[in-house]
């Protein structure tokens, strides 16, 4: 069984519930295999749990177990979403979000395959939910190093147009990242852009300033060094 989170939630080709079974299976998604108690999964579907509202978990997670392994033999003990203890845990084996990871540091092919995976944001329907939102962004910080690292990569293998017009658009989305404007300078003076290099680093100063409160630091400055016309001593 493969699920899917980043993006819409997806388990295979299973077809799953309402939001808040949904919201049990995300939740279990979230633990990566450990075990998350009944109580938990209680305070994390309701602000003001119903009565009964352990019960209705063990009936999402019921209907879970149907949905995940329709081939299962009745009253067989599942082997995927099993109780242990007080609560339950997810076996998963294959989820895109942990694919995503074990791929980071790959070279261009591999990043361009992890980048792939990318169906939309991560979680995508469970942003609002307090129990989601480290999780969440965790992952857009790595899909951000990720987008950065596959810059750096395709810069080293000279294709430099590319990167220049891949890194305007996420530099447009995230003008805090110093990293992203250090790669655009680069890109740009390696197509033999000086000018427009060095107005890239202003404007870096001027993003980094409004958003940050703070001047580019030594990656801009090492690439100004390093990159840009010998000036005479």
């Amino acid at each position: 069984m493969s699920f899917g989170v980043l993006g819409p939630l997806t388990a295979g080709s299973a077809r799953l519930g309402g939001p808040k079974q949904r919201a049990v299976l995300a939740r279990l998604l979230v633990a990566r295999r450990r075990v998350v108690p009944v109580r938990t999964l209680v305070a994390d579907l309701w602000e003001d749990p119903p009565d009964g509202a352990v019960g209705t978990v063990q009936t999402f997670v019921g209907a879970l177990r149907k949905a995940l392994e329709p081939d299962r033999p009745p009253r067989t003990p599942s082997s995927l979403l099993v109780t242990e203890g007080a609560g339950y845990v997810l076996r998963a084996a294959d989820v895109d979000a942990w694919r995503f990871e074990e791929m980071l540091g790959g070279d261009l092919a591999v990043l361009d395959r992890a980048l792939a995976l990318w169906r939309g944001p991560a979680y995508a329907e469970f942003a609002d939910e307090h129990w989601a939102r480290a999780e969440i962004d965790r992952l857009e910080e790595l899909r951000l190093v990720a987008v950065e690292r596959r810059a750096e990569a395709a810069l080293a293998a000279g294709r430099t147009a590319e990167v220049v017009a891949d890194l305007r658009a996420h530099v447009a989305g995230f003008p805090w990242r110093e990293k992203v404007w250090s790669l655009l300078a680069l890109a740009l003076y390696r197509e033999g852009r000086q000018g427009d290099a060095l107005a890239v680093v202003r404007e870096a100063r001027r993003a980094l300033a409004e958003n940050l409160g703070v001047d580019p630091g030594r990656s801009c400055g090492r690439w100004s060094r390093t990159s840009s016309p010998s000036r005479p001593g």
